[in-house]
């Protein structure tokens, strides 16, 4: 059990070039970007792209990839640059005072950029909200491109341990299922996102 969380503090999987964002899919599009570790042509650029560093979180938004046209997770390795590149242009999803002057500064900003974050409850094993918040960014525009592009490195289809880890918390063996988990740890932000995100 973790203590001493700080309530706003990104934890992932991450090595010394790459961190781990998580995203879930229909079969049509995961199972083609799984295979070729980047997404199709045709994939649509137009919407907002969220991606997630919280395994646990993903799996509490997607019911353990059951959710009806997104049955399949993807872990997505992308580049620390162009993690760290989104994270320093990304404005609150909403208005924030102690991260705006003004809800017209917030405005302003927003319009301006093409990436979002917000902070959502980290869950624990079994889906429950936790004290602690867990981040989740929003690409459009540019953003988009460069993340389709230049950042993925690779990509993997995480369903089957989803849906193992699942069966384990349902049969009783959480202590099992906790040893299946992508190990995430906090994760070091430069200074300048750190104060722009919020994070303690």
């Amino acid at each position: 059990m973790l203590v001493n969380v700080p309530a706003r503090q990104i934890r992932a999987r991450f090595t010394d070039q790459t961190v781990t964002v998580y995203q879930a899919y229909p079969a049509s599009i995961a199972l083609p970007a799984a295979a070729a570790g980047g997404f199709p042509a045709d994939y649509n650029r137009s919407r907002m792209t969220w991606i997630k560093p919280s395994f646990l979180w993903m799996m509490h938004r997607r019911g353990w990839a059951t959710s009806p046209g997104q049955e399949h997770v993807l872990a997505i390795e992308i580049t620390r640059d162009g993690f760290h590149s989104a994270l320093g242009q990304a404005v609150a999803s909403s208005y924030t005072p102690r991260l705006h002057t003004s809800r017209d500064h917030w405005r302003r900003e927003l319009r301006r950029g093409d990436v979002r974050f917000q902070w959502d409850p980290e869950r624990d094993l079994n889906l429950q909200p936790l004290p602690w918040r867990s981040l989740q960014v929003g690409l459009s525009g540019e953003a988009v491109h460069q993340y389709l592009d230049s950042w993925i490195v690779g990509i993997a289809d995480v369903t089957p341990l989803a849906h193992r880890i699942r069966r384990l918390i349902l049969d009783g063996e959480t202590g099992t299922a906790a040893t299946l988990l992508p190990p995430e740890r906090p994760y070091p932000l430069p200074l300048v996102s750190a104060a722009r995100l919020g994070a303690e």
